[in-house]
């Protein structure tokens, strides 16, 4: 379902523009059920209150949790079964987080990364991307959504955007808490700068060589990583948000001494975070995270250098939760 569809609902139900607001503000924030409920009595049509423990019940089921998993961390991967029995899981972040899933499979097929294995096998609905964040809501207080889970947000741009619309207006979040992750696709670089809300850009980029991130990104758009880079920094100075740079570190690959002048070359003095993410096990895949000295000595030689680097050990690692580690498991 998309959120244009809802709001279309909701018309033919007799609602006016400040009925569709409160309704949409009550059920973003994940407050539609109960006491959302007493707060809409005496302030909806009669057609519409009497159809909403229908539509309510319609939107709880847009995703449902099928398991939960907990990690040490404080996080949770979810497992969540779609009203046409497909899967997606999104992660309870510590801090405040969610990350969700905007596609059932990914097109990109990242080589080191589980989401893409099997192709891509639909897209996510709008409303199944706030319904991710209203079950999250549902469970904790969430400040910020990432979406950084299965899929690739630009190959289903519009209803990520229909989500971040919302999510950043009656949804009650800061527009930079909305984090829209992409391997990098002209039409990010054009759509994004012409929205109402305009999310914080993170882009994987993970070398700094052409060739090499076209083997670790086969299918990824033909931009060079400099082409990359200059785009995002047109996006940067348009919103005033830094651009975070992903960089899931490979043993022997991508966390040579050459790719750290690269990442100085590209990087020094931009308005950016660089982000680098030591790789999550992914089994029957042959690659390997580097010790720990040696991620420390490139997130060291990068500082030195004048660039803003973290080095990020991602969350529910313990319950496979962790960046390229999401997929669509079975359903029980």
């Amino acid at each position: 379902m998309r959120i244009a569809e809802l709001r279309g609902r909701l018309r033919e139900l007799g609602a006016a523009p400040q009925h569709e607001q409160r309704f949409l503000r009550l059920w973003s924030q994940g407050l539609a059920q109960d006491t959302g409920r007493r707060k809409l009595e005496g302030m909806l049509p009669a057609r519409l209150l009497a159809a909403l423990p229908a539509l309510t019940a319609e939107l709880a089921g847009l995703v449902k949790v099928q398991s939960e998993h907990h990690g040490d961390d404080g996080s949770a991967r979810l497992l969540l079964r779609l009203n046409d029995g497909q899967a997606v899981e999104s992660v309870l972040l510590p801090r405040h987080g969610v990350c969700v899933s905007s596609q059932v499979g990914c097109a990109v097929g990242c080589v080191f990364c589980m989401t893409g294995r099997d192709g891509l096998i639909r897209h996510v609905g709008s409303a199944e991307l706030v319904a991710q964040v209203v079950l999250a809501r549902q469970r904790r207080q969430v400040r910020k959504v990432v979406f950084m889970g299965m899929g690739e947000p630009a190959h289903n741009l519009d209803n990520v955007l229909e989500a971040i619309g919302l999510l950043g207006t009656y949804g009650n979040l800061g527009h930079k808490n909305l984090v829209f992750s992409t391997v990098g696709d002209l039409r990010v670089f054009q759509r994004l700068p012409q929205e109402v809300v305009k999310p914080a850009l993170a882009l994987s980029l993970h070398s700094t060589r052409a060739d090499l991130r076209e083997r670790l990104l086969p299918r990824a758009p033909r931009l060079t990583p400099d082409e990359l880079v200059d785009l995002a920094a047109g996006y940067a100075d348009a919103t005033g948000y830094p651009i975070q740079y992903q960089w899931t570190l490979l043993e022997g690959i991508n966390d040579t001494d050459e790719e750290v002048a690269g990442i100085i070359r590209l990087l020094k003095g931009r308005y950016a975070v660089m982000n680098l993410i030591p790789y999550n096990r992914v089994p029957d895949l042959p690659y390997r995270r580097p010790a720990p000295q040696r991620a420390l000595e490139m997130a060291r030689s990068l500082h030195a250098a004048g660039i803003l680097t973290t080095l990020r050990e991602s969350a529910g690692q313990d319950v496979e939760g962790g960046c390229g580690q999401l997929r669509a498991r079975a359903l029980g």
